[in-house]
């Protein structure tokens, strides 16, 4: 992995010339800017997730078979995954507002293409954006967090994105079944979310100073301290087995719980994808004192437990069943996140957090959506219960994987 790395010398020049801004430069108190950071994190979660429980009307408007699906799923990715590669570290040159101002104006627009779109093509687009916004906004949201509240700081960010989660999905589930015209309805009230989170942006303060090399770090790289580097490397099998879950609900289990189980009301759908978030979100919460390494072994055995029970309600069409997995493996997949976030996040600098932040998002990412993808263009030659079923071993496979070699390995 290729690490940015400043020149001692010139730093300190730049210091010279350009004398640091104060973190508080606004009136408001630094821990407005954790509240405001935690409330912008948990809206661009929520928008991503809004998409899911939507997939059945747009496969019905648009007549698309789950090979589109995962199609319009990969280009989300694609470009969330170029902007962790590119302007992922971007905030720690340039301060977090302006990339936060950034992200908040893509998630504006990706609402926007959303609501008017009429194709494929379109919907494409809109995903797309949202991965920019995504990719953007979740490391300058957690980098602030992190500025502004070191000591729970990673608690934080370990919840955002399963509270984001969960409200989208639930709420997308409760405008399907209750409110008029979801596929607008969804993204106004995002839309009208988005616009209040840019204006009270005006008011926040920066929380971090700026320094050379912005354009430098534009340059598609992964950027870890070489102090996280050995972290980072022992954690990797337990994160991708927890993000290759995320990954299983949020692409395909929807179709799953309509097409493969026969169940027709949206609100299951969404109900199992919130299900497995909020139960995460509540693991994290619960367990937050445990340490890293304890964090860890409960939740890839709590994984790998969940995961069998659910392949088990999905081909016995129980929906109980696959609620009851859902609950168990939410518990392993947010045990695992947040002992992993906790172990890493303390060994960065402040002007390090965003890098390595972008860095664990991407290989977080990358299990999120390769397997998924992966999944999705099997369907038509395997079937979907069957391309579920094989998803659901690997990441039983990973998670057993991983608890052998923490049982296995010194502390």
């Amino acid at each position: 992995m290729q690490v940015c790395q400043a020149n001692a010398a010139r730093d300190v020049a730049a210091k010279v010339i350009s004398p640091p801004s104060p973190v508080t430069t606004r009136s408001l108190s630094p821990a407005a800017m954790t509240l405001f950071s935690f409330a912008g994190a948990m809206l661009i979660a929520a928008s991503s997730s809004a998409v899911t429980p939507l997939y059945r009307l747009y496969q019905a408007s648009m007549h698309l078979t789950p090979f589109w699906i995962t199609i319009v799923f990969a280009s989300y990715v694609a470009s969330l995954l170029t902007a962790l590669l590119t302007v992922g570290g971007l905030s720690d040159f340039v301060g977090r507002r302006p990339v936060i101002l950034a992200a908040l104006l893509l998630n504006a627009a990706a609402m926007l293409l959303f609501a008017e779109a009429r194709d494929v093509g379109q919907l494409i687009l809109a995903r797309a954006v949202q991965g920019l916004c995504v990719g953007i906004g979740t490391t300058a949201f957690g980098a602030a967090i992190l500025d502004t509240n070191r000591s729970r700081g990673p608690l934080l960010n370990s919840v955002t994105a399963f509270l984001g989660m969960t409200a989208g999905a639930l709420g997308a589930a409760a405008l399907i079944t209750f409110a008029p015209d979801p596929l607008h309805r969804v993204y106004d009230v995002l839309l009208g979310l988005t616009a209040l989170m840019i204006a009270l942006l005006w008011v926040m303060p920066e929380s971090t100073s700026r320094k050379n090399g912005a354009l430098a770090s534009l340059r598609p790289h992964v950027s870890v301290p070489p102090q996280s580097r050995s972290i980072l490397a022992r954690l990797t099998p337990a994160n991708i087995a927890a993000w290759s879950l995320g990954g299983l609900y949020l692409s395909l289990m929807p179709t799953v719980v309509a097409s493969a189980m026969g169940v027709a009301s949206p609100w299951v759908g969404g109900v199992v994808v919130s299900a497995l978030m909020l139960t995460a979100a509540t693991a994290v919460a619960t367990f937050r004192d445990w340490p890293a390494r304890r964090l860890i072994l409960m939740g890839t055995s709590t994984l790998s437990l969940g995961v069998a029970v659910s392949m088990f309600g999905i081909q016995q069409q129980q929906v109980a069943a696959l609620l009851a997995g859902t609950v168990i493996a939410g518990a392993g997949f947010g045990s695992t996140f947040s002992g992993t976030l906790r172990a890493l996040l303390p060994t960065a600098g402040p002007h390090e957090r965003a890098g390595l932040l972008s860095a664990f998002y991407l290989q977080s990412y990358l299990a999120f959506a390769l397997p998924a993808v992966a999944a999705g263009l099997s369907v038509p030659v395997i079937g979907l219960s069957t391309a579920a079923y094989v998803y659901g071993a690997v990441i039983i496979t990973l998670a057993i994987i991983s608890l052998m070699a923490l049982l296995f390995t010194n502390r």
